[in-house]
């Protein structure tokens, strides 16, 4: 569907993340496609005009009409918008709609060829230095921060890890912990999964950060604030880092899965939900639902799929069979030409020696589980 944008109407925009990217060249777009793609809590729009014909699959809104007749719903609905406009056009565009800089969002400009990325309104309260960060840091560019008292080098507690697509799991402690953050308390960063590479900034990490591999360890030490990334489910006693601390949600999940033809949605993500609350994971870590190549048109696969934005993957007969199966299965075979599927699609997609479940039937489905491994 294309927003026909009109004149004195609000554009009727479909909000899903906490972040809009705008683009209106050519070039903007294939930048903004790129930074979508990493990005995961954004949503993305661009003109109709630049259609690639996978926009559904992906998400991705396309509009026709002055980009200046879409600001102001994008303005009512997001935290904060990323424009690959020039800076002085979109000056001139949201001007007219400012209100007050508690409550516009964080507006952020990106040059064409994705070289510079500028923090331009709410830098502070909208989040718009934190998030040039984040973006910078996506596309390899530059960030430039010109508020005086802001030019930050640390660790943006509520947009920590959201360019690899980290969640966190509750804001109740993010003001708390951001307070310990900027205020150089003893600050533990624990991290059991995960990309490793977050740390953006060309100087060394602040000596109040402590990094850690495991929980119990840190609480030994006592930090003031912590910084969770895991994708286990925390037992009752190490819950106690949480008195002032966030867990961050790494997508490093995959999910390997066979069915019968037919199955229902509603069985295929119990079986999921009840697997993971086994193996004491959380669903907000699941990157990935993974399976063969006859099942591409599965109606429950695809629902799932979609409801939690996990991204669908099925592989060929022949590149099943080439991955380690452990519980190879000759009834598999007979009606796939795969001696697996679960197993085998979960190992080729998370690179994982060793999974965190290497098959479980259940009902009408066949799951299978593993860590990506970074």
């Amino acid at each position: 569907m294309i927003i026909e944008l009109k004149e004195n109407e609000l554009a009727p925009i479909i909000q899903k993340h906490k972040y809009a990217i705008v683009a209106i060249t050519k070039h903007g777009v294939e930048l903004s496609r790129k930074l979508h793609g990493v990005f995961s809590q954004s949503d993305l729009y661009y003109m109709s005009k630049f259609e690639q014909g996978d926009e559904a699959a992906k998400n991705i809104q396309l509009f026709s009409g002055s980009v200046r007749m879409l600001l102001p719903a994008l303005f009512q609905k997001y935290d904060g918008i990323i424009l690959i406009i020039s800076l002085g056009a979109v000056v001139r565009m949201i001007a007219p709609i400012l209100k007050d800089k508690k409550t516009d969002p964080g507006v952020v400009v990106i040059d064409d060829k994705g070289e510079n990325v500028i923090s331009v309104l709410s830098g502070h309260l909208g989040g718009a230095n934190e998030l040039t960060h984040e973006v910078a840091a996506c596309l390899g560019a530059r960030a430039i921060i010109t508020t005086a008292s802001d030019v930050q080098k640390t660790i943006p507690v509520d947009l920590f890890g959201y360019r690899f697509g980290w969640v966190w799991d509750s804001a109740e402690k993010l003001t708390p912990v951001s307070a310990s953050v900027v205020n150089e308390e003893r600050v533990a960063i624990i991290q059991e999964a995960g990309e490793r590479n977050w740390w953006s900034f060309d100087r060394p990490m602040p000596e109040h950060f402590t990094v850690y591999d495991n929980i119990e360890t840190a609480i030994k030490e006592e930090p003031q604030a912590a910084l969770v990334i895991t994708h286990r489910i925390l037992s009752e006693k190490e819950e106690h880092i949480l008195q002032n601390g966030v867990v961050y949600r790494p997508k490093n999940i995959a999910i390997g899965m066979g069915c019968n033809r037919g199955t229902s949605a509603e069985e295929i993500e119990q079986v999921i939900i009840d697997t993971l609350a086994e193996l004491k994971i959380s669903i907000k870590s699941v990157k990935a639902l993974c399976t063969i190549e006859l099942k591409k048109d599965e109606e429950g696969l695809l629902a799932v799929a979609a409801k939690y934005d996990w991204e669908f993957v099925y592989y060929s007969p022949e590149q099943l069979n080439s991955a380690q199966i452990e519980q190879p299965s000759e009834t598999v075979y007979k009606y796939t030409g795969a001696y697996g599927v679960s197993e085998p699609a979960v190992r080729i997609y998370s690179g994982a020696d060793d999974l965190a479940l290497v098959k479980k039937k259940s009902g009408n489905t066949t799951i299978s589980v593993g860590v990506i491994p970074f």
